[in-house]
């Protein structure tokens, strides 16, 4: 490469170190911007000065180096310094899966890091449920190398639900069997929830953002010992467009967390918030790369004007060196594909796709056993909020959620407006819900019932028939509305 050049800079105790890339290269006499790395911890600065850009090409030479190591970590890319850049995914010392969040704007690359992320997941055994909410679009190639996919909202949260549940039941395997963490592989897998697009999601205004928000949070703070992570890549220029500070701060703060391109917005918050160590300062990464040449308008020399690009640049916040700009690597076919990228297919490989526990069948219920999308997977994994859909009516209307006809997640259902009853013809009853008999049952003894001995009352009470998930399900909202009430 030529050499290189590297200089320490110490400014006075006390202060902290402020630069601008561009003028530090002016100043140096550098053309290139990219040719120079900047790491910053207070009052202490190293520049590194490369004859070229260090990260103008980042090769994956082998898809199986993507497979997870000894440590719980995938190799995805590099620093300016040829450091490795390694995400983790599970720690086998504290037995704890991670949480992962890849922020970029658009164009920085955050869809082909997603799916380098997502092939090291599938070549590690890793189960995975991904959601896509960009309709598909953004991963294509992960749609059958991962154990469930869905690429709507509804979906989106059908999978939540249904993560939730399952990280439930291993709660109660794990504590009946004595273990208090997590071994992968012994006998579960690594599980993890990814929501590709999650801003769609978690933005202000979204239908379903309260419901996500509670799933999130909570699968967030428990699901780390069972061996259940989860992914957040978004898009975002304030963090209340992924639900509020609230949300993430825990997840940023010991989460696994990449910074591609960001807003000046996102990036004074991430500092304002102590998300990043005191005293460090990132560089800000262009869109593009390369020199900047100023051409008399009366030069007629055909060139080349394109600029390379500058995606998957970006900064491991939560590694050992945040302020060392890297990149992940380059993988792919160079120009789009008519349909499914070739080269992207062989990143994830053609081994088999990990699947969740059978022990968790049950608990996932028909949603998970059919890979249901849509309406159908929100409908499978949360009945009880069309059972009281049913009861108040149908179409648009307050608590509804937009052009679906069921009431959006985190609101009642307003009660139905009955005709004051007449002598001839008293008002019917109202059909009572799952919720209501399960109420009716626990109101009937003293005695501590657990989940199987309320599904055989509540079916032998002369109602219809319901299944085991049904009533997960349904004591799932019974709990939400105790602690709203308090």
């Amino acid at each position: 490469m030529g050499l290189i050049y590297e200089l320490t800079v110490q400014a006075p105790a006390g202060d902290v170190i402020g630069y601008n890339m561009e003028r530090l290269a002016d100043s140096m006499h550098i053309k290139d911007p990219a040719r120079l790395a900047v790491e910053t911890a207070g009052s202490r600065g190293l520049v590194t000065v490369y004859p070229e850009d260090p990260l103008a090409d980042v090769l994956l030479s082998d898809p199986a180096d993507l497979a997870m190591d000894a440590t719980g970590r995938i190799w995805t890319g590099r620093h300016h310094n040829g450091r490795r850049t390694r995400i983790r995914l599970y720690d086998p010392k504290s037995g704890s899966a991670q949480r992962l969040l890849l922020f970029g704007t658009t164009g920085a690359g955050k869809s082909t890091g997603g799916q380098i992320l997502l092939a090291g997941m599938k070549r590690s055994g890793v189960a995975v449920f991904y959601a896509d909410l960009k309709g598909g679009q953004s991963a294509p190639e992960a749609r059958n190398n991962c154990d469930w996919c869905v690429f709507t909202q509804e979906g989106a949260i059908a999978q939540l639900r249904v993560f939730w549940n399952i990280m439930k039941e291993r709660e109660r395997r794990y504590a009946a069997a004595g273990r208090s963490k997590f071994l992968m592989g012994r006998p579960d897998p690594l599980m993890y929830i990814i929501l590709d697009e999650a801003n769609r999601l978690l933005e202000k205004g979204a239908p379903y953002r309260d419901e996500a928000t509670f799933y999130i949070k909570d699968i967030g703070r428990t699901g780390r010992s069972l061996g259940m992570g989860i992914g957040l890549f978004a898009q975002a220029g304030h963090l209340e467009e992924l639900g509020g500070s609230d949300t993430l701060r825990s997840m940023l703060k010991e989460g696994e967390v990449i910074l591609l391109r960001w807003t000046s917005n996102l990036m004074r918050q991430l500092v304002s918030d102590g998300l990043l160590p005191a005293g460090q300062k990132l560089a800000a990464i262009p869109k593009y790369a390369g020199v900047v040449e100023l051409k008399s308008q009366f030069d007629d020399t055909e060139a080349d004007e394109d600029r390379p690009g500058t995606q998957g640049n970006g900064y491991h916040l939560s590694g050992t060196h945040p302020t060392s700009r890297m990149r992940f690597f380059k993988v792919g076919s160079e120009m789009p594909t008519d349909g499914l990228d070739p080269e992207m297919l062989a990143l994830y490989g053609d081994g088999p796709v990990a699947a969740l526990e059978e022990a968790s069948w049950d608990a996932a219920g028909e949603a998970y056993a059919g890979r249901l999308d849509g309406l159908a997977a929100y409908q499978a994994a949360c009945p009880e909020k069309f059972e009281e859909a049913e009861q108040g009516g149908s179409g648009k209307g307050r608590g509804t959620s937009s052009g679906t006809g069921w009431p959006a997640p985190g609101r009642s259902v307003p009660a139905p407006v009955i005709p004051a009853p007449v002598p001839e013809e008293p008002a019917r009853p109202r059909r009572l819900t799952i919720g209501d008999r399960i109420q009716a049952v626990l109101e009937s003894t003293d005695e501590h019932l657990d989940i199987y001995a309320i599904l055989d009352a509540v079916n032998a009470d002369g109602g219809k028939t319901v299944k085991l998930g049904s009533i997960k399900a349904a004591m799932t909202g019974l709990n939400a509305a105790d602690r709203d009430d308090q």
